[in-house]
């Protein structure tokens, strides 16, 4: 095969050492350092030595993550490549053999590098991801309060709509100090809940022992923790993204999307879409919302979509399944799609047309215009016609049709 890149690097990359092999005009060298800085500056040193302009590694966990940090301030191109695009070749099991087998594939020019964004993005995603892991360990605990008041015969649940609201967190307060009146319980309502004082007084009567006021007063503290680290990381996101603020509103436009949703679609996208991705099916395959592709001797075999970004495809799913009842384009999609397949698929559907429509947003610089909750009516308007009348006529009536001036 004809060579294309002259003065190339492979390493085959692991927690504690790296084994990495140049191959130049001059031949091969193979060598194994540590991946504590200091050697990994040896490393960077040693390639530089033989001239290499590109290098290649697996993207192994976040294994690769201290090598690029040092590689990128240096003016040699760095590919980090998906490991299941290496694997093709059988019999190549150790170190030494994979670390060749990737300088000889980037030498031939038979490698794709994946979608590493710049250090201030991934800065930015590392705070996203972690806020949202936040967030949701916020919402267990509020789960693991609700559990402990079962446990107290305490029946709050059934009578507020929000279990962690203003008035419920201070009657949980109060029981956690050791009140049990229900009478003097039912007097934190406010506003609306105020009608509901006879429900409270039932709800709250309960039988609340020690063991049960640690749980909830432990609880409550770490919830009240949480918030604050989260508003902490909302902060910094609000201002590293300060620059983005037009493109966070397109994305806010989006039915589904929330300021914090837009903030996580632009950290894993990139601010750049354009550039990192041609078209909006290429972002969408990506971020494994799309079938996957087997086929073999005009066979399909399974669809199962492959892995991808799972931060992007959790988050979609869940403004897919937010826009379930409303009444715009995306809900009728959801509605309509729903009847054929299941509560499912019918998230990754909503949440690929999302991404595209974040896409075309993001490249076009517009905001979203709905198309109506009537789009799919009107595209199958004549069937529908036809149809109508046709099970009009069979229960017996005749039908005339006349268009509304």
């Amino acid at each position: 095969m004809e060579v294309i890149i002259e003065r190339v690097c492979g390493m085959d990359v692991h927690k504690d050492n790296i084994t990495a092999c140049v191959m130049t005009p001059e031949g091969k060298e193979i060598q194994t350092f540590s991946t504590k800085t200091v050697f990994l500056v040896k490393l960077v040193d040693w390639i530089k030595s033989h001239g290499c302009t590109h290098v290649a590694m697996e993207s192994t966990g976040v294994f690769w993550k201290p090598i690029v940090n040092l590689i990128e301030a240096e003016e040699i191109e760095f590919l980090v490549v998906n490991a299941q695009h290496l694997k093709a070749v059988p019999g190549r099991k150790t170190d030494v053999k994979d670390a060749e087998w990737i300088a000889q594939l980037l030498r031939h020019g038979l490698l794709k590098a994946s979608f590493i964004p710049d250090r201030n993005q991934r800065e930015l995603r590392e705070l996203v991801r972690y806020r949202r892991s936040i967030i949701e360990e916020r919402a267990r605990q509020h789960n693991r309060i609700q559990k402990v008041l079962e446990g107290a015969n305490i029946k709050l649940g059934s009578v507020v709509s929000d279990i962690m609201g203003v008035s419920s967190k201070d009657m949980l307060r109060a029981i956690a100090d050791g009140e049990d009146d229900p009478e003097k319980l039912s007097t934190f309502a406010r506003g609306t809940m105020k009608k509901k004082k006879d429900e409270l007084e039932r709800a709250l009567k309960g039988y609340v022992n020690p063991h049960q006021r640690m749980m909830l007063n432990t609880i409550l503290t770490h919830i009240d923790f949480l918030t604050e680290q989260i508003e902490k990381l909302d902060q910094e996101v609000a201002q590293r993204v300060s620059s983005y603020q037009e493109d966070i509103e397109r994305l806010d436009s989006i039915p589904g999307i929330a300021k914090r949703m837009a903030e996580q679609i632009l950290a894993e996208v990139g601010t750049d879409v354009k550039k990192q991705f041609q078209t909006a099916p290429q972002l969408c395959s990506w971020a494994a919302l799309v079938p996957g592709h087997n086929e073999s001797a005009g066979n399909r075999k399974s669809t199962k979509s492959k892995k991808g970004n799972k931060y992007l495809k959790s988050a979609l799913t869940e403004a897919a399944h937010s826009v379930g009842a409303s009444k715009n384009y995306l809900g009728a999609l959801y509605r309509r799609t729903l009847a054929r397949k299941g509560r499912k698929r019918v998230a990754i559907v909503v949440a690929h047309a999302i991404l595209r429509i974040a896409f075309y947003l993001l490249t076009r610089k517009e905001m979203y215009v709905d198309l109506g909750a009537d789009y799919f009516d009107k595209q199958k308007q004549v069937s529908i016609v036809r149809h109508s009348v046709r099970r009009l006529e069979s229960l017996g009536y005749t039908v005339t049709i006349t268009e509304a001036s």
